[in-house]
């Protein structure tokens, strides 16, 4: 196997027997990175000097026998989590030139882990997108097929992982960010529970849905880059104060008489391709021939959750962008002869089509007359999908569903049309608005040969269960060792 090609764990294995170096693994990312960068896009800087530098860190620490989780693991970062030193771009031209001055919480933990860090990758705008389309540098492509989309708004985590130029990489999930682009790519992604990880440091989109996740290749690196960034920081006002588990210990237990949640509203073929439908009702033949219960749920709020989440995510979106006026730091508009002017013409020039679209939706619904009518409707709603998951899971111990109602539609193909888009996370807002952990882990092949995702869901704080139920399903399958042929 080439290098570039290990699992973090394999990885692991290596570095600690001495078998490899971290240099050499190092340099054969960065070796498969010029391979394959060119045709997929997943990258917008690449930190070669920095990696370098870490990685004979990682190798002074290994011949000393100082090793730590991450040591001499090349991993990538999504480019709306700050790293000190290191532009951080949100893939927007307003912050084209943005450098932070801090490390995010994650950052700090990955550098303290051991970890080498590769660049920062491709995203949609400030997170607002499902497919990458809406970055303002480029289009990063499926590496299963160079036509189609890899998801987003973390499709550059989830390309640079599936294609080999990283041995994992960290993304962030605001209605299925990390779960829909890991679907589409046939990764694997969690999105943990809201506030099981820091997000100090995370470019705020909505800070009441954002989560940091990671997309690794299998179960057990998700596990591994999981326990290394989780933990409580005083830093972040939403950070819960709970011990975190042991995630990779947790993975190897039976799943007999573990009870399965089928929710009757996601499982109607309505909308969605008889493929994703085959894929995800051979997962649950799958678990009930293994000793698994399946029970029927009802989740009767869901029909709602796509309109609540788009009035909830803008309103909060036009909040936080707010502070991105040409004042304080970023892109400033030089040509205007006025404030106005100047405030007008940078967030005209600097914000992209969709960015400006959700700024606008949010501004509306938090207006004066409206708020009631929209944005506070929409946050009852959100109460209620949440009772609902609580009542579901009073009945079962994880939820299962598919991640998308289609695999990876083509480059151009949905981007004039929002509503489209929009309906594509119908299956993965829910657990935002709601809170809890959801991840997606590779569960087929489309006849077109495009990856399918199944997604797991499970109560607060109940990641170990779903990444054990994950890692069951996973061993017992061959789709996560699949790779792209690029």
């Amino acid at each position: 196997m080439n290098l570039h090609e290990l699992t973090i764990h394999d990885a692991q294995d290596l570095l600690k027997n001495k078998e490899i170096s971290a240099k050499e693994l190092t340099r054969a990312v960065f070796d498969r990175i010029d391979t394959v960068e060119p045709s997929v896009d997943a990258y917008i800087s690449v930190t070669k000097d920095i990696a370098l530098s870490q990685a004979d860190a990682a190798d002074k620490a290994i011949s000393g026998d100082n090793i730590k989780t991450l040591t001499g693991i090349p991993l990538a970062v999504k480019d709306l989590i700050c790293t000190k030193g290191v532009a951080t771009t949100c893939a927007s031209k307003i912050l084209k030139n943005f450098i932070p001055p801090y490390d995010a919480t994650v950052t700090e933990k990955l550098n303290a882990a051991g970890a080498v860090m590769v660049g920062k990758v491709n995203m949609d705008e400030f997170a607002m997108g499902s497919s990458t389309e809406n970055s303002g540098f480029k289009v990063t492509k499926n590496p299963w097929n160079l036509s189609h989309v890899p998801g987003g708004s973390s499709g550059g985590s989830a390309a640079a992982v599936a294609a080999d130029m990283c041995l994992g990489a960290l993304g962030s999930d605001t209605g299925g960010s990390i779960r829909q682009p890991a679907s589409h790519c046939g990764v694997v992604g969690i999105k943990p529970t809201y506030g099981r990880v820091s997000r100090f440091g995370l470019v705020a989109f909505a800070s009441s849905l954002d989560q940091i996740g990671p997309l690794a290749k299998d179960v057990t690196d998700a596990a591994i880059l999981l326990q290394v960034i989780s933990g409580y920081d005083p830093k972040d006002s939403t950070s819960i104060d709970k011990p975190t588990p042991d995630y990779r210990a947790a993975l190897p237990g039976g799943i007999k008489g573990l009870k399965i949640g089928i929710p009757k509203e996601y499982h109607a073929s309505n909308g969605m391709s008889p493929d994703v439908l085959s894929a995800v009702q051979n997962a649950m033949n799958f678990y009930k021939d293994a000793g698994a219960e399946l029970v029927d749920i009802s989740l009767p709020h869901s029909e709602y959750a796509v309109a609540a989440y788009y009035l909830i995510a803008p309103a909060e979106a036009c909040s936080n962008l707010a502070r991105y006026d040409g004042v304080k730091y970023g892109v400033r508009d030089k040509e205007s002869s006025g404030l106005i002017d100047m405030y007008r013409n940078t967030r005209s020039s600097g914000f992209g089509p969709e960015v400006q679209r959700r700024i606008l939706l949010g501004t509306y619904a938090l207006s004066a007359g409206y708020y009631d009518a929209y944005y506070k409707k929409a946050s009852q709603i959100r109460t209620l999908i949440k009772n609902d998951f609580m009542q579901a899971f009073e009945a079962c111990d994880i939820i299962l569903s598919p991640v998308t109602p289609s695999t990876a539609f083509k480059i151009g193909e949905n981007v004039d049309d929002p509503l489209t888009m929009y309906l594509s996370d119908i299956f993965t807002l829910s657990a935002n608005l709601a809170g809890i952990p959801g991840l997606s882990v590779p569960c087929g092949i489309s006849g077109d040969g495009l990856p399918i995702g199944l997604q797991l869901m499970g109560n607060y704080f109940a990641e170990n269960t779903i990444l054990n139920a994950a890692y069951y399903f996973e061993q017992a399958t061959e789709f996560h060792k699949l790779r792209p042929k690029i």
